[in-house]
């Protein structure tokens, strides 16, 4: 069974730090691209960042560009973001997801339930 779990996520005030895992199991981790996505209200989704299968290559949505950094630990199979200097904009519904193309991330197999992320003074 194929699962993906988002943690992580929470209330924190603008400028906080967070740190978001995604824990995969059930498919070969390592064979898949990954990425997180963002969903607010009344938004549409937005490819936050994406890192291909080894790590070697990773990219981000300009807002969040020197503040968020997408890693992965293939061994565990677990996917992070980091995220530092949380702003209100940033709040949002955050999920990752597994695309087999690093190059084509909206073309996904799966993708997990997601984790809330406020930020708000």
């Amino acid at each position: 069974q194929v699962q993906l779990v988002e943690s992580g996520g929470g209330l924190v005030q603008p400028g906080d730090s967070l740190k978001l895992s995604c824990t995969a199991s059930g498919f070969p981790f390592s064979r898949y691209a990954m990425a997180w996505y963002r969903q607010a209200p009344g938004k549409e989704r937005e490819l936050v960042a994406r890192i291909s299968h080894f790590a070697a290559s990773t990219d981000y949505t300009d807002s969040v560009e020197g503040r968020f950094t997408i890693s992965r630990d293939n061994k565990k199979n677990v996917l992070y973001l980091q995220m530092n200097s949380l702003k209100p904009e940033d709040t949002a519904l955050y999920y990752c997801t597994a695309p087999r193309d690093y190059f084509d991330p909206d073309r996904y197999d799966y993708r997990g339930q997601g984790t809330q992320v406020t930020v708000s003074s």
